[in-house]
């Protein structure tokens, strides 16, 4: 089957799920020989395998080489065995199969969809288990794909949100290994060498680091095979180290970044949640309430609606094993910047003060578990969900109640947590921008 029919059965799923209930079938889960922790669900409405491989190893775990879970990652899919990577992604597209890798701070992944088919399926699920057990790491590719991160690196400081991004993280995190970009810098990935990125896959590309996600067109005997085989030829190594405590901040901060671009970005947050807190749910909806639902959010209806300050202004938790950040995020005129800034955080403060209503957390509820459906309508998705279930060992569950755990929160505990975990006044604010005028800065003090 050819890579355009694949893509079209990919089209297909969206059809399968729409029509049917949004459950989804029981998650299975068990442990490989070595020790790499699978969850599986059958899907055997179209003859697709998606798998997602997830190990603890995001640029946490650079340990002051900034860039190498990145490079590592990058690096891993050029060549494995005696296959290289041309002779790789040859061999995938005459079966119809789909890669792909990533990292983020957290955790680094690879992917593969592939046809059901005996015979596809076998080719392509042996290239990948070749590839996560015996990655060549070619030097070819290694000078390459550091030209291509410090390319990327320059390219970067072009651009207002991706600076502000960086300085917000670096800022924020200080000496935690959260600060650790999963870009890198120019002398972190300038002083990378191969046997750093050998040393890497050695120590966090192991069974015991991972979690394997399967969702297709398979039965529970054939998916123990199919994650035996992946498992079987990485070594078994132990789990990643645990991450640290994240500090809390004490006091408010700000940095101001000078840059002549004629929109002014403004990044405003603290340490927010870890993925498994007991106030997920109700941080999840009051922020959904603040400035998580788009245009029809309090920030929106404050800074674009009432005063057209910005085009889109936003909050968001980003939960990590840690506590990841809570950051609410503007790009204003450079003329407004000061006062839509000022104006972010009073409605922040009066969201505090006066908590979330009741008609207001009724529509939260209304919009998240309406488009829930969205969320698990195809086997990727699905495979994305087992991983990161996986990963942060959520309940097997969490699919099938998360629906139920959203209606069940009460206004009475988003407004406690969030009084609890979210201070306006304490708060770094990372600002990228032309220089602030006298003008600018006094206009903030009287924008009511």
């Amino acid at each position: 089957m050819t890579l355009q029919k694949l893509r079209f059965l990919a089209v297909l799923i969206l059809f399968v799920f729409h029509g049917t209930s949004q459950a989804v079938p029981a998650i299975q889960h068990w442990i490989t020989n070595n020790g790499a922790r699978v969850y599986f669900v059958p899907a055997a409405e179209i003859p697709i395998v998606d798998v997602r491989v997830v190990f603890d190893a995001g640029s946490a775990r650079d340990h002051g080489k900034s860039g190498l879970a990145t490079l590592t990652n990058s690096l891993i899919i050029h060549g494995a065995g005696k296959l290289d990577y041309n002779t790789i992604s040859e061999r995938l597209d005459q079966v119809g199969a789909q890669m792909d890798a990533g990292a983020l701070r957290d955790m680094a992944w690879l992917s593969m969809r592939t046809l059901s088919d005996e015979a596809k399926l076998g080719e392509s699920m042996g290239i990948l288990s070749l590839i996560l057990s015996k990655p060549l790491f070619p030097d070819n590719a290694f000078n390459r794909e550091k030209k291509v991160m410090l390319v990327g690196l320059a390219a970067e400081k072009q651009k207002p949100s991706a600076i502000a991004e960086r300085a917000f993280m670096k800022h924020l995190y200080g000496d935690h290994p959260y600060a650790s970009s999963p870009n890198g810098t120019v002398d972190s990935v300038n002083s990378i060498q191969p046997a750093d990125v050998r040393a890497f896959y050695d120590r966090y590309y192991v069974a015991n680091n991972a979690v394997i996600a399967i969702v297709g067109d398979l039965d529970r005997s054939n998916a123990q095979t199919l994650a035996e085989k992946l498992s079987s030829g990485m070594k078994s190594g132990k789990r990643a180290e645990s991450i640290p405590p994240v500090p809390t901040l004490t006091e408010a901060k700000t940095v101001h970044m000078e840059h002549p671009s004629t929109q002014t970005h403004i990044w405003m947050g603290q340490p927010g949640m870890s993925r498994t807190e007991k106030d997920y749910f109700p941080l999840y909806i009051g922020n959904h309430t603040l400035g998580g639902s788009g245009l029809v959010s309090l920030l929106s209806e404050e800074v674009r609606e009432k005063r057209g300050f910005a085009y889109s202004v936003y909050s968001y938790f980003s939960p990590m094993r840690g506590k990841g950040p809570y950051e609410m995020v503007l790009q204003t005129k450079n003329e407004h910047a000061m006062e839509a800034m000022s104006v972010m955080r009073d409605t922040a403060r009066d969201y505090l003060a006066s908590g979330i209503t009741k008609e207001q957390l009724k529509a939260s509820k209304q919009n998240i578990t309406g488009g829930f459906a969205l969320r698990i309508d195809s086997n990727k998705k699905i495979a994305e969900y087992l991983a990161m279930i996986g990963f942060y060992g959520l309940p097997l569950d969490y699919l099938n109640n998360f629906i139920s755990r959203v209606e069940a929160v009460t206004q009475e505990q988003v407004n406690d947590a969030f009084r609890r975990r979210v201070d306006p006044d304490k708060m770094l604010t990372v600002i990228v921008g032309p220089k602030m005028t006298e003008k600018n800065t006094a206009s903030a003090a009287t924008h009511r």
